[in-house]
């Protein structure tokens, strides 16, 4: 199920303009724009200025694009009037397009303010489809970007949501739902040319449900073949392709195919020979990739693409090939793929490195590539590994890393046994032991019964004074004795007390279980 996000920049040009505070070309004395002033930028027409663009205060002015400058000045004394900058504006929206990357590989600027991103099949990587249009949507807003943000099945529909539906939110279609989420719109939600949209007013036709329930035909004869087309592509029955684009300096691949391919043993072929090209690349620029996208463009002008990513900076053609076919499941040809590109989105340096010849024909463990099989397979959140953190109590000892991060300054403690799993928080149980310091006999844990065969303990923990607030005496409940148990049937658990067993001020004497012991 294809799924496209269209990104809508209402203020564009004049957000710009308020972040960079770009105005060296104002016509205002002020050096930068005021954030409570109206702005507007101007384009030169047969000696006069026209509005080219406008903010948010303007607009609550009544100023609109095409009105003189003239006549803006009358609706609003104190407005600010900038040059436009299309070519700046293009080039900006080309890099927030590429930025957006983040989020798919198919991405492309849809000028003069808004963006397409094909977000098929990468929602699962941030949770969610509706977690990825909030993180992309709370980070454009905090840039100081008005932002309009749509998600359907079809580019058409999207861009007509994220421009005619004012949620103040996020907006999903879910799909299969074009036609009723489009059917209040009106006709400009189309795409179509101002000359069009009046003459289609003329005759009674306000929304677009009024044009879906009247026959092609008349319609089609008076206004052409690019008002049902149009509608066809934000319905999905006619195919709207999304041209990617990629920054010029990153590493890329490009093959047309002779003829249509639509197997995984023909696009595995082809991505070795893309891999041996995008290497080669690399080793001339000295650097090794960390994401690779593989774009696919089938005949009906769709692009799929499939992304894997590396710990480590690698240029190893034959692994990187592996990676990038066990995703070649993901793709669906159609009719067959007419041509792949293949992108190294992201590099880092890798230096050449002299081969150990004391270690000539060994065969060593490849953990990196281990590594990077697992996180494309897995998602990369679901590998970590675990590290020693200097604290005193057992549940701020360790922190989970990234696979292959560095080593932590602190080092495991030998001398202490602790459990393969901690359960955080430690979970209350019921408890019947001998005061102060005898081991449990039996437990209950989750309204099951756990006698106790064998105990070792306890072993005593005063905490983190400077955690806590103070001392012991000022920072009560802080010592804890715990306990190695081992029940019937050979399950072995980590209990603990909360207090020494004699003094209230150290502690409730609650018990807790805290792990448990492969």
């Amino acid at each position: 199920m294809r799924r496209v996000v269209s990104l809508y920049l209402p203020s564009w040009s004049t957000d710009r303009l308020r972040r960079t505070s770009g105005v060296s070309r104002a016509e205002s004395r002020d050096a930068a724009p005021a954030g409570d002033r109206p702005l507007v930028t101007a384009l030169p027409d047969h000696g006069r200025k026209i509005v080219a663009a406008i903010d948010p205060a303007a607009r609550s002015l009544g100023i609109a694009p095409g009105m003189t400058v003239t006549r803006a000045r009358s609706l609003a004394p104190g407005l600010m009037v900038v040059d436009a900058d299309p070519e700046g504006d293009l080039a900006a929206l080309r890099r927030l397009a590429l930025w957006c990357s983040r989020y798919s590989p198919v991405v492309a600027p849809d000028p003069p303010r808004g963006i397409w991103i094909d977000v098929t099949g990468c929602a699962p990587l941030f949770g969610s489809e509706r977690a990825l249009l909030k993180d992309l949507h709370r980070r454009i807003a905090g840039a100081g970007f008005a932002v309009q943000v749509a998600v359907a099945d079809t580019p058409g529909c999207a861009h007509a949501v994220a421009r005619h539906v004012l949620a103040g939110r996020p907006v999903a279609i879910p799909p299969g739902d074009q036609r009723k989420a489009m059917a209040l719109l009106p006709l400009a939600a189309l795409r179509l040319e101002a000359p069009l949209v009046e003459g289609l007013r003329k005759l009674g036709f306000e929304r677009i449900e009024q044009i879906l329930a009247t026959p092609r035909g008349p319609l089609a004869r008076r206004f052409g073949r690019v008002l049902h087309q149009r509608l066809d592509q934000a319905l999905g029955h006619a195919p709207e392709p999304i041209e990617p684009i990629f920054a010029p300096q990153v590493p890329r691949a490009h093959r047309a195919l002779l003829e249509p391919i639509a197997t995984p043993e023909a696009f595995g072929r082809v991505i070795g020979d893309l891999v041996g090209d995008i290497t080669a690349q690399l080793v001339r620029l000295g650097k090794g990739a960390r994401r690779l996208d593989c774009h696919f463009q089938r005949v009906d002008g769709q692009t799929q693409a499939i992304r894997v990513g590396t710990a480590t900076p690698t240029r190893d053609a034959a692994h990187l090939a592996r990676l990038l076919q066990a995703r070649i499941d993901q793709i669906e040809p159609g009719l067959g793929i007419e041509a792949m590109t293949l992108v190294a989105q992201l590099v880092e340096p890798l230096a050449a490195a002299q081969a150990d010849l004391a270690r000539a024909g060994r065969r060593e463990a490849d953990v990196a590539g281990l590594v990077d099989t697992l996180a494309n397979r897995f998602g990369e959140a679901s590998l970590r590994r675990a590290a020693p953190l200097p604290g005193g109590m057992p549940e701020r000892s360790v922190a989970t890393l990234p696979a292959l991060a560095p080593a932590a300054g602190a080092r495991w403690a030998d001398d202490l046994p602790r459990p393969g799993r901690l359960i955080d928080p430690p979970q209350p149980i019921q408890v019947t032991a001998m005061l102060p310091d005898h081991p449990p006999a039996m437990f209950v844990w989750r309204r099951k019964r756990y006698r106790v065969v064998q105990a070792d303990g306890p072993e005593r923990l005063h905490g983190e004074w400077w955690r806590e607030g103070g001392t012991e005496a000022r920072a009560p409940y802080s010592v804890r004795d715990y306990f190695q148990v081992e029940v019937e049937g050979g399950g072995r658990y980590w209990l603990f007390r909360l207090g020494d067993g004699e003094r209230g001020a150290t502690g409730p004497m609650t018990w807790f279980i805290h792990g448990a012991f492969a």
